[in-house]
Parts: C-alpha cells; structure tokens; sequence
C-alpha cells in the first residue's frame, strides 16, 4: 500500500473514532453524565471521555465496531495498563480524588444503533 493511501486511511479512520467519541458523550449526557473530558492526552496514554455522576468517575474508552464483542475485545491489556496509567496522572491532579469513586468503562459505537455503555468493564 502506498503511503498516501495509509494516510488517507489512517484520516478516515481518525475521524470516525472521534465522531463516535463525540456521540459517546452525547449518550452519557443523556443518561445523566457530566463530561469532564474528551480525548485527555498525557505522555502516558490517552483516555477518550472522562465522565461524571454523582461521586462517581467514569474513565472511557469508546469504540466504533460492528459488534459489541469486537468493541470490547479491542481493548486489550495494554490498552487497559495505558488508560489506568493516564488515570492516575489525571487523579494526581485532583484535590477530591480521595473522595472519588472509579471506574473503568468502555462504549461500543455501532451503526445504526445507540451505543452500548460497559460498565466497569475492566
């Protein structure tokens, strides 16, 4: 494959995460979230929605797929110590993170249908 066809690939491929991303947070929204942030990057990994209720902190991986199984067969272990790792830099920052509950979701994005939300999936 030629390299502008990866790159043009790999833009596609950006721009459907971040739309899921962004109805991800819609549907949180709408079951009562409160988004904190969206795609919060750290030299440790990335978190694609941070997301609260109550006392509750929601860390979010989101995930356009066909299925709900291949959503969350894609993350994987790495991609879960990642997300941790930029958790707790982003707790570290916090003054009430002794006060907070975790936890670690994912949200498949499907065509055609309303996201699915796992919670404390892992």
């Amino acid at each position: 494959m030629a390299a502008d066809a990866r790159h043009v690939k790999r833009r596609r491929a950006e721009k459907r995460g971040h739309a899921a991303e962004y109805w991800a947070a819609l549907y949180l929204m709408l079951k009562g979230y409160r988004i904190l942030a969206l795609r919060y990057r750290t030299p440790l990994g990335e978190i694609d929605l941070i997301a609260r209720r109550k006392d509750v902190i929601a860390f979010i991986e989101v995930k356009a797929r066909k299925l709900e199984k291949g959503a969350v067969d894609a993350v994987g272990a790495s991609s879960q110590r990642r997300i941790r790792a930029a958790a707790d830099l982003w707790l570290s920052r916090r003054r009430d993170s002794h006060r907070l509950s975790l936890r670690f979701d994912i949200v498949a994005v499907l065509p055609r249908r309303l996201p699915v939300h796992f919670i404390d999936a892992f």
